[in-house]
């Protein structure tokens, strides 16, 4: 079963950079917005979006299937959501 999943992400961020690697080691299709490179009006769109999933609007934060939210770096709940 394919899940939707995308991240909030800086481009800066090495738990930002983990995650998408591990993600494509294990060939799991995600969209993602690296936050800090978008132009200010849309930033501040994708922050109020984001801070509906993650009220404290940290990075990374992973949103699989619209509803399950994962905040961090986390394996093992990013493995159980995606049953990896």
């Amino acid at each position: 079963m394919n899940r939707r999943v995308h991240l909030f992400t800086l481009s800066t961020c090495g738990w930002c950079r983990k995650t998408k690697r591990f993600l494509d080691e294990h060939g799991v299709d995600y969209t993602w917005d690296d936050v800090d490179l978008l132009p200010v009006p849309r930033r501040e769109e994708i922050e109020e979006l984001m801070a509906r999933h993650n009220p404290r609007v940290s990075y990374p934060t992973i949103v699989v299937d619209g509803s399950e939210v994962i905040v961090g770096f986390d394996e093992a709940r990013l493995r159980a959501a995606l049953h990896l």
